[in-house]
């Protein structure tokens, strides 16, 4: 393996990391962590969601911290600004106010996409393409990432069959998104149910296929990274601390913890660009914003290794 192979993360920890926590974090302390975390070098960023404030009122200040993230531009011009959006007006929002990318979340269960987003699959599906088709007619490019929600496993529907994803992630590729992200909502996945995904997905949709989102349920989050990570995928989602969960998928808790990942990927020679020390700094950062909400992961608490080299 190369030493100057590449593995992207994004940051979802504004998003998804916020989305359920006990407390609100304020506007200015959300702005100096999502600083913190470019400064960390992380190059992209989820910073929030354009959903109804009644229905996540953490999120009641998204189009502020999008503007604020976008200033951050001066100081790290390669930073990407992704908002989460659940339907055409999200797509809208996200659009006049700048956002580089959205993401938009499609479940694979039925049961979960009525819980999430009051909408079958099918017509979820169907929103997809039709914020795909306003996007394109926009004069200013806004890449569409669309993510299988509960690709793995539902708290509602319980099983997801492998087909059923397929299905899904194929509907989403003709829809026209720009990627097609798969998505372990609620953390039921093991490695070998994520290699069979994955390499099923890849089969019938090829490079369209990009990341992957996963979660700690069941504690073995990281082996299912290192498990995507051997069948190819090179892009992932997670979060500082290891915060979030999504409010509708009952019992889903927090995502894979993005301090252990990059140490993980960056002792394994794959270069993320994050500097793992600053990167500790942004976890104290919103330690101080939300010191109520506990705070998760094994590299954080053992600290740095002696041993430890970052990948060239």
């Amino acid at each position: 393996m190369s030493t100057r192979e590449r593995a992207m993360i994004c940051e979802v920890g504004p998003r998804d990391g916020l989305q359920i926590a006990k407390t609100r974090m304020s506007t200015p302390d959300k702005l100096a962590w999502i600083e913190a975390i470019a400064a960390a070098g992380v190059g992209e960023i989820e910073i929030g969601s354009f959903v109804p404030p009644r229905v996540i009122p953490q999120m009641a200040d998204t189009g502020e911290i999008l503007a604020g993230s976008l200033r951050l531009l001066d100081r790290y011009p390669d930073l990407v600004v992704q908002t989460l959006i659940p339907n055409l007006r999200g797509a809208q929002a996200a659009y006049e106010g700048g956002a580089h990318r959205v993401s938009i979340p499609v479940s694979v269960s039925e049961g979960h996409s009525r819980s999430n987003l009051n909408r079958s699959v099918d017509e979820q599906i169907a929103e997809v393409e039709r914020i795909i088709a306003w996007v394109r007619a926009q004069p200013r490019a806004m890449p569409v990432l669309a993510a299988c929600s509960t690709a793995f496993g539902c708290s509602i529907d319980g099983v997801v069959r492998t087909e059923q994803v397929v299905r899904v992630a194929a509907g989403l590729a003709e829809a026209g998104a720009d990627q097609v992200m798969l998505a372990d909502t609620v953390g039921y996945a093991h490695p070998a149910q994520i290699k069979e995904v994955v390499r099923a997905v890849r089969a019938e949709i090829g490079d369209r296929l990009g990341g992957i989102h996963l979660h700690d349920t069941c504690g073995l989050g990281i082996a299912n990274a290192l498990a995507a990570l051997e069948e190819g995928v090179r892009q992932f989602d997670s979060c500082i601390a290891g915060l979030g969960g999504c409010p509708y998928a009952p019992g889903a808790s927090g995502n894979i913890v993005t301090e252990d990942l990059v140490f993980m990927l960056e002792s394994m020679g794959f270069a993320t660009g994050i500097d793992l020390a600053k990167l500790l700094e942004a976890r104290a950062v919103l330690h101080a914003g939300l010191p109520a909400e506990p705070m998760h992961g094994q590299l954080p608490k053992a600290g740095i290794p002696r041993t430890f080299k970052a990948a060239a």
